[in-house]
């Protein structure tokens, strides 16, 4: 997947700015091409978990398909942790198989970094992204 670094300079930048709880939002893009980015409010308040009110995801998907996009990608980050899928974030990809799952870690605040995966029931790969 080809990533805009503006985006992934973004999610770092959300993550920061809503930490200590995770952040959380959605990229647009065409094909294996991520184009924008969407944030979202963590319903959840925790820094633990994410949750993206479904009001707020519809309203953003629409945007998205406005912009003659899908959603490639959703993204949250992880404040104290690595960047690996929790048990909670694979529960959360069931039924969202396509989308590259970003997680930002924070566990070294200095040195914040970002990893993709593929979710698909129990199953997790790591997806290789160039930021361009």
């Amino acid at each position: 997947m080809k990533i805009p670094k503006a985006l992934v300079d973004e999610m770092i930048a959300h993550s920061e700015e809503d930490a200590p709880n995770e952040c959380c939002g959605l990229i647009g893009g065409v094909g294996d091409e991520a184009k924008s980015l969407h944030r979202a409010k963590n319903k959840a308040a925790s820094p633990l978990r994410y949750e993206i009110d479904s009001k707020e995801q519809l309203e953003i998907y629409k945007r998205i398909l406005d912009a003659g996009e899908d959603i490639v990608g959703i993204y949250h980050s992880h404040t104290k942790t690595a960047a690996v899928p929790s048990q909670t974030d694979i529960n959360l990809a069931n039924g969202w198989p396509d989308p590259v799952y970003f997680i930002v870690s924070l566990e070294n605040p200095d040195e914040p970094y970002v990893r993709g995966f593929r979710i698909n029931g129990n199953t997790v790969e790591d997806v290789d992204f160039q930021a361009v």
